[in-house]
């Protein structure tokens, strides 16, 4: 006798229906065959069968056996029959999903929508679902709509293989990213609508948008612009700000965006008071000077932050990495004031554990660690963590950097320090152009690697074939030559010169030489360096070569060789190489030939870039100033080789380079000993890219000053001008233009208000 086959009931078992009354023997069960099992192992369908060898099988416990077999989700169809006293099981295995192909996919990679699929259960090597297929494709819809995409379709197809297994495919059509048609404000009453707008970074389409995508709507960018709102209004005293709710209404189109923004301002609060409380190591004194807040202000949110960060802050550099620094108002609601207290708990002394370097898939992790100031199994100290950070972003390896420290599990004195690079590429080949009168545009090309090989080491080698030189360099520096941070670094060159392409004189040059230098870290700021050069030069003329040369010439030759020794004092305090906003890059430097050489020369210069923050972040003015004074010692003349230039787009803008200074009798540049240059600029992010650090404006007034051995400095000798540039760390390379007009001319200077500079990174 057989038992009829069950599943044809089990959409009424499963559901709990009725179960149909069946007219068999119960029969005890002496053996349990199981078939149709093709990757499934058997053992795994006798541990969910809830029958075993020598049990009494009868309906209810056969319902039983097909509902938890089911429930396994292995099966399609799971039939239960006897012969004799076999019980059979027959199953019909679900297919596995053997590979998922991704058509179509562009503003997702592929890994990243295999991790949302992933997080739905529906990844290869499981069994294939229909339902978890429909749930996976609603999640990655989800994604596409937190990305803007609402009109993303998804359609999947689906291919038998070999073995029960199946191939799913999924081709995605994108279409194109929702744009904000309009945003509106309501309940904005104190402050004009188009502020509030200015401040988020999501707008209606405008200039930048091309590039900024600030027209685009994302559910991340709406939670941080409405942050930005609360931090707005918190900052000028409206405590009670709220944002009620927000509607983000799609168009018929899927394709265009209405976003409303419901507030509530409130009344605007004064601070009454603020006292301390709790038991510091800090004196109430110490405390006060941290709290720039004063009875009668006005309420502003951040400097509230500000004072509890700073008591945090210097907490931790005593050692209490947890300090706990909280302002609690207290609020009075019908004088419109508010009162803080802040409660300050230093708690324990921490210790650093480990120290966790991610991120750096090039740079070595010894180039990472040994600019940590903060050390592993040492006293924890804030201001060490944050000069480990600033000391990283100085490298100018990184695009960012962060630094945390979490505390150890189970051990409450102590933290680990992770420290997460992002890296940036630091090879660069860099193309100069200008344009002059008489050259036309002039190419200089270089290579350079500052993270050479990932070992922290700056590699360089240079081939230009302008029309005015041919230059052959290679160099080769280590900034870490001895693990107490001496460097060492040297380089060689072959170099062909004809100035006439630049107006600098009739005549060419033909030399070779190279250098060794070392530099030593003083403090933590300062270092030094000296170092060894030898240049062996040739100078040919010809029958329109300027005096001054042929004079030169006639007094030591067409060819010298000279031996020189330097020294440079260096200061960088910077926050910043590549985007600086404070800090101060100093450094002098002095140049000597030595007694064996044909010459006898020195040179002293100075360079200077000092910081300063204005207002919002990313803006700031930078005042440089560069100068160089060169004589000789004994009874000799100075090589005008060796001379300074001014003008051109690193130095007085709106000028060609070499411009400014004495001429010859031919009416060309000479250079000078003397060059003193002055700037003043004031950088601010471009509008429109507000939080992006690759772009920056400014504006600028130039200063510059060159003059010879013998010639005088009168009163209102200097050259000026001013105007506006542009640089952009673009996806072709870094670009710089300037656009300047002289304020303050010679007749004999040449001109050139547009300058560009353009370079290639990879």
């Amino acid at each position: 006798m057989k038992l009829k086959p069950l599943s044809l009931m089990l959409g009424a078992a499963l559901s709990f229906s009725a179960l149909p009354v069946w007219a068999i023997d119960a029969f005890v069960v002496k053996d349990i065959r199981v078939e149709g099992l093709q990757r499934t192992d058997a053992g795994t369908v006798f541990n969910y069968l809830p029958v075993k060898v020598g049990e009494n099988l009868d309906d209810s416990k056969a319902q039983q056996a097909i509902k938890a077999l089911y429930a396994t989700g292995f099966f399609n169809d799971v039939r239960l029959e006897r012969s004799g006293d076999v019980l059979i099981v027959t199953v019909d295995e679900r297919p596995t999903i053997a590979q998922i192909n991704i058509n179509g996919a562009k503003l997702m990679d592929k890994d990243q929508i295999k991790t949302a699929l992933k997080s739905q259960n529906f990844t290869e090597g499981r069994i294939f679902d229909q339902g978890v297929l429909d749930a996976a494709v609603q999640e990655l819809k989800q994604q596409y709509y937190s990305r803007g995409r609402y009109s993303v379709q998804i359609k999947t197809s689906q291919t038998r293989l070999e073995r029960n297994r199946v191939g799913i495919q999924f081709d995605i059509s994108e279409g194109a990213t929702a744009v904000i048609q309009q945003v509106n404000l309501v309940g904005s009453h104190v402050f004009k609508e188009s502020k509030l707008l200015d401040e988020m970074s999501m707008s209606t389409p405008g200039w930048f948008s091309w590039y900024t995508r600030d027209d685009q709507y994302s559910r991340q960018k709406m939670t941080a612009d409405l942050e930005t709102l609360r931090s707005y209004y918190m900052d000028r005293g409206y405590l009670e700000y709220n944002i009620d709710s927000t509607q983000v209404a799609i168009g018929e189109d899927k394709e265009t965006v209405f976003l409303t923004i419901n507030m509530t301002e409130g009344p605007q609060y004064t601070v009454s008071d603020i006292k301390f409380a709790g038991e510091s190591t800090l004196s109430q004194a110490e405390l006060e000077k941290m709290v720039n807040i004063k009875p009668g202000e006005i309420f502003n949110r951040s400097k509230l932050n500000k004072a509890t960060t700073t008591i945090s802050g210097k907490l931790g550099n005593d050692g209490y990495a947890f300090a706990n620094v909280n302002a609690v108002p207290e609020v009075d609601k019908v004088n419109h004031t508010v009162a803080f207290t802040f409660y300050v708990d230093p708690g324990r002394k921490v210790y650093v554990r480990n120290i966790n370097i991610t991120g750096n898939t090039m740079t070595r992790d010894e180039v990472v660690r040994r600019e940590l100031r903060q050390l592993e199994s040492a006293p924890y100290d804030a201001s060490k963590v944050d000069r480990s950070k600033q000391r990283l972003n100085q490298l100018d390896y990184f695009q960012e950097v962060t630094i945390d420290t979490p505390p150890v599990p189970e051990s409450p004195d102590q933290v680990d320090m992770n420290v997460k690079v992002t890296e940036k590429k630091t090879g660069q080949f860099n193309i100069g152009a200008g344009y002059g009168q008489s050259e036309g545009v002039v190419l200089i090309a270089s290579v350079s690697q500052t993270n050479f090989l990932g070992s922290g080491k700056a590699f360089s080698a240079e081939f230009n074939n302008s029309s005015a030189q041919r230059v052959y360099s290679l160099g080769l520096s280590d900034p870490y030559a001895t693990p107490d941070g001496i460097s060492m670094g040297w380089n060689f060159y072959k170099r062909d010169t004809d100035p006439s392409y630049n107006s600098l004189g009739n005549y060419t040059t033909s030399g070779w030489g190279g250098a060794l230098n070392f530099g030593l870290p003083v403090t933590e700021f300062n270092s030094i360096g000296m170092g060894l050069a030898y240049d062996n030069l040739e100078i040919i003329t010809n029958a329109n070569t300027p005096k001054y040369v042929n004079e030169f010439v006639n007094e030591f030759g067409a060819k010298t060789g000279t031996f020189s020794v330097n020294t440079k004092f260096g200061r960088d305090t910077r926050d910043s190489a590549s985007y600086p906003t404070k800090g101060w890059n100093f450094s002098t430097s002095a140049e000597a030939a030595i007694p064996s050489s044909d010459l006898k020369y020195y040179r002293l210069g100075l360079n200077s870039q000092y910081w300063i923050p204005f207002g919002d972040e990313g803006t700031a003015l930078e005042w440089n100033l560069q100068g160089g004074y060169g004589g000789t010692y004994g009874n000799t003349t100075y090589p005008f080789y060796k001379n300074y230039y001014a003008g051109g787009v690193n130095s007085v803008r709106g000028f060609s380079y070499g411009t400014i200074g004495p001429k010859d009798e031919n009416g060309d540049g000479m250079g000078g000993n003397r060059m003193l240059t002055n700037s003043l600029e004031l950088f601010f992010p471009m509008p429109g890219l507000k939080n992006d650090k690759s772009t920056r404006l400014s504006l600028f007034i130039d200063s510059g000053l060159v003059r010879g051995p013998t010639d005088d400095v009168p009163a209102g000798s200097m050259r000026y001008s001013t105007g506006a540039s542009f640089s952009w760390v673009s996806p072709i390379g870094p670009l710089k233009f300037s656009l300047a007009k002289a304020l303050k001319k010679d007749e004999s200077d040449k001109l050139e208000s547009f300058q560009f500079q353009l370079g290639n990174i990879f």
